[in-house]
């Protein structure tokens, strides 16, 4: 049975260069993000538009409009997840029953893992991180972003620190690419073997 380890961060710690990782290594990565973004083009739309409506045009949901009504507002994002993440997880089983029979490790890369509860369907966590003065500065330097988005942002999220003391496994991404390969490497070597739960569902 293939081992699903569980892959998450922080905005700005590297996670999604460490999936990349795992991609180039020959492991099946499943993005809940990227299928956020493709339901946001397609069934999750009207869904969404009836809840909020106006944030929704030429059947794709604007990001920016539907940001701005709830990433201040902990009840209408609560409201925005019980209708994504349904949705996601369906996607996830298929993702997990595709890629069963063929690779004996599987990665769920999930930003809220642990905010959502999402390592229950996990056989093991991985935590990508780096200090906070590296984070800072990466986020700040992407197009568009703010001191105060970048502290609103953080909120929703659980602490680097408390995500760490949670996690079986850690990449520290401030070393440099090299160092990275080298931990995920050394994960999957720790892996090697190892079979993954038989009821995750």
């Amino acid at each position: 049975m293939t081992f699903v380890l569980g892959l998450t961060g922080s905005i700005g710690m590297g996670k999604s260069a460490t999936a990349d990782l795992f991609r180039s290594l020959g492991v099946p990565v499943h993005d809940a993000d990227a299928i956020v973004h493709r339901l946001y083009r397609g069934r999750a739309a009207p869904l969404i538009e009836k809840a909020f409506p106006g944030t929704v045009a030429e059947g794709a949901v604007d990001r920016a409009k539907l940001g701005a009504a709830v990433l201040n507002d902990p009840a209408r994002m609560k409201e925005l997840e019980a209708i994504v993440h349904p949705l996601v997880r369906e996607e996830e089983e298929s993702f997990l029953e595709r890629v069963s029979a063929l690779s004996p490790v599987a990665v769920l890369d999930i930003p809220l893992l642990f905010e959502t509860g999402g390592e229950r369907r996990c056989d093991a966590t991985l935590v990508v991180t780096a200090p906070s003065h590296v984070q800072r500065a990466r986020v700040l330097a992407r197009p568009g972003m703010t001191a105060e988005k970048f502290s609103a942002i953080l909120a929703r999220q659980m602490p680097d620190a408390s995500k760490r003391a949670r996690s079986h496994f850690l990449v520290d991404t401030s070393r440099g690419f090299a160092s990275a390969e080298a931990q995920v490497r050394s994960i999957l070597a720790c892996l090697a073997g190892r079979p993954g739960r038989r009821h995750r569902f």
